[in-house]
């Protein structure tokens, strides 16, 4: 196949690898991968409200912190989730753009 689907752990979710310009892919298989991507991109909601989750629970844990270096590391721990929802949300809105050609 043209496209492997790779889990990538910082995501939490499978991505799509392809081994050459979605262009250059014949109609056919281009249906395929779509097909297997809208399977992954429905459960990237469910990933993104199991992330905000955590970050609600860690704003709630550095509402209460008073020590200044674990504040830190919170906001750290919250900065990188959001940084993970924000990913998702691109790779969820980029099966919006893709068509079969």
């Amino acid at each position: 196949m043209l496209v492997t689907f790779i889990y990538d752990p910082r995501l939490g979710i499978k991505v799509p690898s392809l081994e050459k310009p979605w262009d250059e892919i014949d109609a056919h298989t281009q249906s395929e991968i779509l097909a297997k991507w809208e399977k992954v991109r429905g459960d990237i909601p469910d990933r993104i409200k199991e992330l905000e989750r955590q970050i609600n629970h860690l704003q709630g844990q550095l509402y209460r912190e008073n020590d200044f270096n674990r504040s830190c590391e919170l906001n750290s721990e919250i900065a990188e989730l959001a940084s993970i929802i924000n990913d998702l949300w691109i790779w969820y809105r980029t099966g919006d753009e893709v068509t079969v050609t």
